[in-house]
């Protein structure tokens, strides 16, 4: 029989180790507790802020401010980037007649100043044929003024009540009259339009380099890319934007040629002076889609209302032009390029007001040429598989 003093010593040494055991399982559990409340915490946070979503928005401003600082520079470089960029284009719409003749022997050099030549015989024709009748224009341009402010004398009530209402809205200091003075219209345009020596210069200049270099700047521009696949989809869109540039300008030149010879008729059979000029203006002015035709109309206008003794006589070329781009545009255009030219009208529009705010006269020729690059960049950029959906 084991003496008591044993018994209690192991009863002692029992107890501490229960002791100490209870104390690591409540030491576990408030760890366990404590690893819970950080999940729980983990997870409310994660609910909170998503950062998925935050990176979206990072990225969407990110995109913003890019947009705007580069059409803050695009305006700013104007006076370098406009001729450049119309050198680009010409040179693009260009690049397939460089291939056929290199591929019928002729010299590349021999086939750029060709062509440059060509470019610069056209420009200098077309200002040739243009200057002497808008120089006349404009030396009548206080009597046209007052000849249509005479023909239109049914408005003048509605000027006047005009007139009054915004006398009695406004103060004396910021009143201003409602006659017209087509002087105050026609010189900031012409000064506006008319592009500087400067600006000519780096045109030719940008587009000799751009023929002479052509195909050095093709093999330059796609040895970028490390990737054969991706070289092989550089030189794809590069074809494509030449080719596209090129059908759009032959179809379209051809079409505007039969809108200049109709306006040459109608200035011819009307009686109004310079019908060659007429024919000219609408020619070029037939580039710019919608407003062109419009402000074409305006011009045949105002000139015929100088010319010709009534308002009706005056009418007659306005209207028979506005039948005749009326046909053709509903008709005649869709009709010759088909649906692989066809470009959506809303896009057209935009792009129309968007380069015509940025640059200008020149901006509105340049809009379609640009829409069609970025098109044909986006398609091979961004190929869709999806069927087309017929309706």
């Amino acid at each position: 029989m084991e003496p008591p003093a044993l018994h209690s010593v192991e009863g002692v040494f029992v107890d501490i180790r229960a002791a100490k055991s209870a104390k690591d399982g409540a030491k576990e559990d408030a760890k366990e507790s404590a690893r819970e409340r950080r999940q729980n915490a983990d997870a409310s946070a994660a609910v909170l802020y998503d950062p998925s979503g935050w990176s979206t928005a990072a990225q969407v401003s990110i995109c913003g401010i890019f947009l705007i600082v580069l059409i803050a520079a695009l305006e700013l470089a104007r006076p370098l980037m406009l001729p450049a960029v119309s050198a680009f284009i010409i040179g693009l719409m260009l690049g397939p007649l460089q291939a056929r003749a290199k591929n019928a022997g002729l010299p590349p050099l021999v086939t750029a100043i060709a062509l440059w030549l060509l470019v610069v015989a056209i420009f200098y024709g077309m200002i040739a044929l243009l200057a002497a009748p808008a120089l006349d224009w404009i030396g009548k341009a206080p009597e046209m003024g007052a000849t249509i402010k005479e023909k239109f004398y049914f408005l003048n009530r509605p000027l006047q009540a005009m007139q009054d209402l915004r006398n009695a809205i406004l103060p004396d200091s910021e009143k201003s009259g409602l006659g017209i003075d087509i002087v105050n219209f026609v010189t900031p345009a012409l000064t506006f339009v008319t592009p500087a020596i400067g600006q000519i210069m780096i045109f030719f200049g940008t587009l000799l380099f751009f023929l002479l270099g052509r195909a050095r700047l093709r093999s330059a521009l796609v040895a970028q890319f490390d990737d054969k696949a991706r070289r092989l989809r550089a030189l794809k869109i590069m074809s494509a934007m030449e080719h596209s540039l090129t059908s759009y300008l032959s179809v379209v030149a051809m079409i505007n040629l039969a809108v200049g010879a109709a306006a040459f008729l109608i200035a011819l059979s009307v009686g109004l002076p310079s019908p060659i000029a007429w024919g000219v203006l609408a020619f070029l002015l037939n580039f710019i889609p919608y407003i062109g035709a419009l402000i074409m109309q305006v011009v045949l206008l105002a000139v015929g209302l100088v010319t010709f003794p009534t308002l009706a006589h005056a009418l007659i070329a306005p209207l028979a032009y506005l039948a005749f781009t009326t046909l053709e545009g509903h008709f005649i255009t869709p009709g010759i390029m088909g649906r692989q030219l066809t470009l959506m009208p809303l896009t057209v529009f935009l792009s129309l007001i968007f380069w015509t705010w940025l640059w200008g006269p020149v901006g509105a020729f340049l809009a379609v040429p640009l829409l069609i690059v970025a098109m044909v960049a986006v398609q091979h950029i961004f190929p869709s598989d999806e069927p087309v959906i017929p309706g």
